[in-house]
């Protein structure tokens, strides 16, 4: 059965997004840690990120950091915290987490829960800073 990425990438389920390419997407999280997190996957289904092939994993990372700049140009933060735990979806992804303070990492923190008004407001937002 498909993870639930693969069918945000299917159009299945709607999300946030923020940007694709060929072989990328990144969308925001739906039950963030801080306004901003925003989750980059890669469209081919593979369970761990650190089992993708070299060039795949590289070209990844600097989709990556392209959205990561848009963020840290969009959300009032210190940096761009990045995190690969892998755990809740069998999908390769990196967390994009804006941050001000060590803390604001944490993914035992209370998740936040945006209107879906807030939500748009924050993917434009990003989406108007990528170059």
């Amino acid at each position: 059965m498909a993870s639930i990425f693969s069918r945000i990438v299917a159009g299945e389920i709607p999300c946030y997004k923020i940007a694709e390419d060929e072989q990328f997407f990144a969308f925001l999280d739906i039950n963030p840690l801080t306004l901003g997190h925003t989750l980059v996957i890669p469209k081919k289904e593979i369970d761990y990120l650190y089992d993708l092939e070299d060039q795949q994993l590289a070209d990844m990372n600097v989709f990556a950091k392209k959205i990561a700049i848009a963020i840290k140009k969009a959300i009032p933060c210190k940096r761009i915290g990045s995190a690969v735990i892998g755990l809740e979806v069998p999908h390769a992804h990196i967390h994009l987490i804006p941050i001000m303070k060590e803390s604001d990492m944490l993914f035992s923190n209370p998740k936040l829960s945006p209107a879906p008004e807030e939500m748009e407001h924050v993917a434009e937002s990003i989406r108007k800073q990528l170059t």
